[in-house]
């Protein structure tokens, strides 16, 4: 642990500093993480999703729930193919009703695919209906786990977690959703906003960006970010944008099995040679590897989401947000992470390994 501790001390020296200080037990110890996602909307959730998994089979997280805010009800058995695919098909999963993005989307129907007449990614849950609500499973997840020691990685829409901040004291808990999150949550790693212009896709412009998981529920949003009692590390979407997924890795490094759900996901929401942002991915990365380098760190300050869909960042010294900052230097080290993590086949506990093409 005498390097992670002088690791530390270097990073802090070039400008990039933990959002709070973590003892060297803290870093033996995986990390509590809960993920959050609109899964179903954007591939990017997907590799997110097998990036944690194979972040869990190091040792280096312990997936406790997953939550999700796209309104569908194939959403969640998606989840649990997944899930199941990495040997993990126990996990919670928590779903909303908020008739946000209620679409099927391209890939959640891999959930009820079929060959020969069985299950091609076999799993439990057949609808979302059957799920639990997600402030519930959130609820449980943080009731459960020691006081400071979660990380949620939020890279969907912020409906589950405001929701979450304002549920009452219950049976799971005598602490109310504010209180809870305090006890419990060390950092919020949210996928939103930006923090740069981006290019207009017609003329090239650099312009002001709304960023889709904020504008989709800009209502969500606003509750949550005005009050989120935690640390946040926001990534803003020129950080994915900036970060492609290699198309070669979806067409060479799953070849493990006959069949892949990431591959598939990948293949049916915009085939290769496609190269994908990475923005979820980056969200996850930053939340279980804080000191690895990837990123650098903006000052600390406040974010506030307009009512127009837009954000806002004002440098404040104990500032509650901090936003990635990406260097030229720093892409290909964090390009090459995001792909061998999201590509790493299931250990050995998954019954998928023994599997070959």
């Amino acid at each position: 642990m005498k390097y992670k501790a002088v690791l530390l001390l270097m990073l802090s020296s070039i400008g990039f500093c933990l959002p709070q200080s973590l003892t060297a037990e803290e870093l033996r110890k995986p990390i509590p993480l809960i993920f959050d996602t609109d899964i179903g909307n954007d591939s990017d959730d997907v590799l997110a999703l097998a990036m944690i998994h194979a972040l869990e089979s190091r040792a280096e997280c312990k997936l406790l729930a997953v939550t999700i805010t796209k309104d569908h009800e194939l959403a969640a058995p998606f989840v649990d193919c997944i899930n199941t695919f990495y040997g993990r098909g126990d996990i919670p999963i928590g779903v909303c009703s908020s008739d946000v993005t209620p679409q099927e989307g391209k890939f959640n129907g891999l959930a009820n695919a079929t060959d020969n007449g069985q299950l091609r990614y076999p799993h439990d849950l057949t609808s979302g209906k059957q799920a639990s609500s997600a402030v519930n499973v959130l609820r449980n997840a943080l009731a459960d786990s020691e006081d400071g020691s979660v990380v949620i990685c939020q890279v969907g829409f912020s409906t589950n977690l405001a929701n979450l901040l304002e549920s009452p004291a219950d049976e799971i808990s005598s602490l109310n959703g504010m209180e809870l999150v305090k006890k419990k949550v060390r950092l919020l790693s949210v996928m939103a906003a930006a923090f740069e212009k981006i290019p207009d896709r017609k003329t090239g412009e650099p312009k002001r960006y709304r960023e889709y998981n904020v504008f989709k529920d800009v209502p969500s949003a606003r509750r949550l970010f005005s009050k989120w009692p935690t640390s946040i590390i926001w990534s803003g979407f020129e950080i994915g944008l900036n970060l492609k997924y290699p198309h070669e890795s979806v067409e060479r490094d799953f070849g493990y099995v006959e069949h892949h759900p990431v591959v598939e996901a990948y293949e049916l929401y915009i085939p290769p040679p496609h190269d994908r942002p990475t923005w979820d991915l980056t969200s996850v990365l930053v939340a279980i590897r804080p000191d690895h380098g990837y990123f650098d760190l903006s000052p600390e300050g406040q974010v506030t989401v307009l009512e127009d869909g837009y954000t806002k960042f004002e440098p404040m010294q104990g500032g509650r947000d901090r936003y990635l900052i990406l260097r030229d230097a720093q892409k290909a080290r964090a390009t090459e992470a995001l792909t061998l993590l999201s590509s790493e086949p299931p250990s050995s506990s998954s019954p998928h390994v023994s599997g070959e093409r």
